[in-house]
């Protein structure tokens, strides 16, 4: 008999086990268990992607467009792109050695191609789950750099520059922010800029929230003077164009950059489906009026919501891009899980703790306003009573 000589845990790699689970896997565990719950947690539009987008992906598949596509994804859809890049932002990126197309944008923050083990990696903190656990499976290390409340959670150009070492490879940016809804403005993402040049570093700029701000404009990072060559622009069509489930998004960087990003993504993905690469060519042809109309709506929710976490006393700032409010829970006394975790049980309001987005999240929570209007004044009814009820004033 054959005894092996690991446990059940040593066959999982280190890597792996040193990260931890999701800290929103759990909330959503609970509520597919439970009727009548309000979600205010799922980072997703509730709108419907438009039809004539999904007619171009049913026309595709009548049409016989089954197989798959260029490693970089159909030409058509990486020129279109790119002229939509140039339209919107002014910077040119060449569709056949600039461009790829992703499985979502998740498939893109794979740091692999320019990370070598030890290498620092520094990301604003509260920031997007998956950016941490993507460095640490790259090999990278991640260096924090905390926002807070008092500067609308902007990370600092002098935040991010104290922190660097001669371990540091690159920056990791999302604005506008998941999950406070912090937005950069050009002056300071310009100051951004020049540290990284100061220090050569790569800075990856996550802009999948780039068409969703409001009486502000978004500036996109490689834009900026010199910032092309050393930036890794992310971007997709889940949020602007209601396109979560399609799984497709987009990379642009320099040539050898890309290279090294398509070796990893031909292994791993071969290519985004031809379908969904389909509509979103169709979405960057046609889905501008769709775009405003949905941020419109955003917009009108956004105010709603603030408001009313303000009158019900979780202090909340005014976010200006995305879809999240990020109130404080302080009045309350409980930390952000325990609040999330009650006000779920207790009225049936799901909610994200902040502390699923790193240390400085903790003592806040996201609410997402991707829902209807009826439901986010429904679900602030049951936070008042909530908070009347555990408030510590």
């Amino acid at each position: 008999m054959v005894i092996s000589r690991r446990t059940r845990s040593d066959i999982v790699s280190e890597r792996v086990r040193s990260i931890p689970a999701s800290g929103i896997r759990k909330f959503f565990d609970l509520l597919s268990t439970m009727d009548g719950v309000i979600s205010l947690g799922v980072g997703e539009p509730d709108f419907t992607t438009p039809w004539h987008i999904r007619e171009a992906a049913i026309h595709s598949i009548e049409a016989g467009y089954t197989m798959y596509t260029s490693n970089y994804g159909t030409l058509e859809l990486r020129e279109e792109l790119a002229r939509h890049l140039v339209e919107l932002y002014g910077v040119a990126y060449d569709p056949r050695r600039e461009l790829m197309i992703t499985v979502g944008v998740s498939e893109a923050l794979d740091l692999r191609a320019i990370l070598d083990p030890g290498e620092e990696v520094l990301i604003p903190d509260p920031g997007y789950v998956s950016y941490m656990p993507c460095t640490v499976l790259a090999g990278g290390t991640v260096v924090p750099v905390p926002t807070y409340i008092t500067s609308d959670f902007k990370v600092s150009a002098a935040a991010l520059e104290e922190r660097i070492t001669p371990a540091t490879k690159a920056i990791l940016l999302g604005y506008p922010n998941n999950p406070t809804g912090a937005v950069l403005g050009r002056g300071e993402l310009a100051a951004i800029a020049q540290v990284a040049e100061r220090h050569d570093l790569i800075v990856i700029s996550d802009e999948i929230y780039d068409r969703l701000v409001y009486g502000t404009t978004h500036t996109c990072f490689s834009s900026l003077p010199g910032m092309r060559e050393r930036t890794i622009l992310l971007g997709g069509f889940s949020k602007a164009y209601a396109m979560t489930g399609w799984r497709i998004g987009y990379v642009a960087a320099p040539p050898d950059i890309l290279e090294a990003m398509l070796k990893i993504h031909q292994y791993g993905a071969l290519c985004a489906p031809i379908m969904s690469q389909m509509a979103a060519l169709q979405a960057l042809r046609a889905g501008e009026e769709d775009v405003q109309t949905m941020v419109a709506e955003y917009n009108r929710r956004r105010r709603v919501i603030v408001k009313g976490l303000n009158d019900v006393g979780l202090e909340c700032f005014e976010p200006r891009g995305a879809f999240y409010a990020f109130p404080s829970v302080a009045v309350t006394g409980l930390d952000s899980a325990t609040f999330a975790e009650r006000l779920l049980r207790e009225e049936k309001v799901a909610v994200v703790p902040g502390s699923a987005f790193g240390e400085c999240g903790e003592g806040y929570v996201r609410m997402c306003y991707a829902t209807a209007l009826d439901q986010i004044n429904e679900a602030l009814g049951r936070i008042d009573r909530f908070v009347r009820h555990h408030s510590k004033r």
